[in-house]
């Protein structure tokens, strides 16, 4: 049986990318730091993962085993060697540190094993790239080159907070993981749940200027209404016209860039929104929204495609004002946010430190003037 190590045991972890290494035939090995987690996974048999709202169905996991990364490195560098696919979905900030242990499984990994597929599953572009620099700070590069194959991904399922304490996931029926195919020459690794494509680049955009950027407006555009839920959100007329808009601001941006079809990109749209009004997912837009430092950065889902549009001389009015919106995200229990709050308040340059905009920009103007408005409701 082929072996998958994947990096972050949480909820997305167990109910997404888990679930679809074990349907797919892998013997699944979690590694997390969450000592209790791992501890949890080591003493059950199995978990469920529950697809909540119509045309779900609950799935069981068997067959996995779990690695404390802090408690037993030894174990863990010597799974990663003799293993098949790494995967992580631990958020893109963490990749650092699970880097070295990656390095050293890869270093540990006879060349005659064949290259280990190595994918990041993360919600940030070029995921798998950024996890790559940080092994190479810990092994050669012609060293890793002839042990492992890198391959960004683009993934999409939402799996909200979790109302109980055992293992069981609820999530939403739909779900995409699209991967690179480019990166293993034509030998792809066997996992039918996954869709390898020649160039990921538009998926991902695709997921991120409408997944992501559709996700946190409502998230930040609902609080500001009053709304506790996504779907709460949704249904309330205001907050869903400023949705709508932003996503109809990057749709045409990715039809124009990517040469998506413009109807299937409005079904994709829709299908989108009506991912998030699902009932059955009770969402907190207090979730969604949190670490608004960097979904307001340069490259994530509000900055890059307005930069894009003004740049092409179009609107982004609607994108401005969410992320006006994600401004306003005072949320004391999000580390970021309590970040964001601060700067506000002793003046720092919101849209050079944060942003990431110089004055050559074209959305420079029009995100001074939002940042300014936020300021001026302090």
């Amino acid at each position: 049986m082929p072996t998958a190590v994947h990096f972050g045991a949480g909820n997305i972890g167990r109910g997404f990318i888990g679930l679809l290494l074990h349907e797919a035939g892998y013997e699944v090995v979690f590694a997390d730091v969450n000592a209790a987690l791992i501890g949890a996974l080591q003493a059950a048999d199995s978990y469920r993962v529950i697809e909540a709202g119509e045309g779900g169905t609950s799935k069981t996991v068997t067959g996995f085993r779990a690695i404390d990364s802090n408690a037993d490195p030894d174990a863990l560098v010597a799974t990663i060697a003799a293993a098949d696919v790494v995967t992580t979905a631990v958020g893109p900030n963490i990749l650092r540190f699970v880097a070295p242990a990656i390095a050293a499984g890869i270093l540990a990994r006879p060349i005659s094993a064949g290259p280990l597929a190595v994918m990041a599953c993360e919600n940030a572009l070029g995921a798998t790239d950024l996890l790559r620099e940080e092994v190479l700070k810990h092994a050669l590069p012609a060293d890793v080159a002839v042990r492992a194959v890198f391959a960004n991904t683009a993934v999409d399922r939402i799996v909200p907070e979790q109302s109980g304490d055992g293992l069981d996931v609820l999530v939403e029926p739909y779900c995409e993981w699209a991967v690179e195919s480019s990166a293993f020459g034509g030998n792809v690794p066997p996992i039918p749940g996954a869709h390898f494509v020649p160039s990921l680049a538009p998926y991902i955009e695709r997921k991120l200027f409408t997944v992501n950027t559709g996700h946190a407006t409502t998230a930040y555009h609902g609080r500001l209404a009053g709304h506790a839920t996504i779907a709460a959100a949704l249904a309330d007329p205001e907050v869903r016209a400023k949705v709508e808009a932003v996503l109809a601001e990057t749709s045409e941006y990715l039809v124009a860039t990517h040469d998506f079809d413009a109807s299937e990109q409005s079904a994709y749209r829709a299908k989108t929104l009506e991912r998030f009004s699902n009932p059955a997912i009770d969402d907190s837009v207090e979730r969604v929204g949190r670490q608004p430092l960097r979904k307001l950065s340069r490259h994530e889902r509000f900055v890059a495609p307005a930069a894009e549009i003004a740049e092409a001389g179009g609107s982004a009015i609607a994108l401005l004002g969410a992320m006006a919106a994600g401004l306003r995200f005072d949320a004391p229990g999000d580390e970021e946010a309590v970040r964001l709050q601060g700067m506000l308040r002793d003046g720092t340059d919101i849209v050079a430190e944060v942003m990431g905009l110089t004055p050559d920009d074209a959305l420079y103007e029009g995100a001074l003037a939002a940042v300014a408005t936020v300021r001026g409701s302090l």
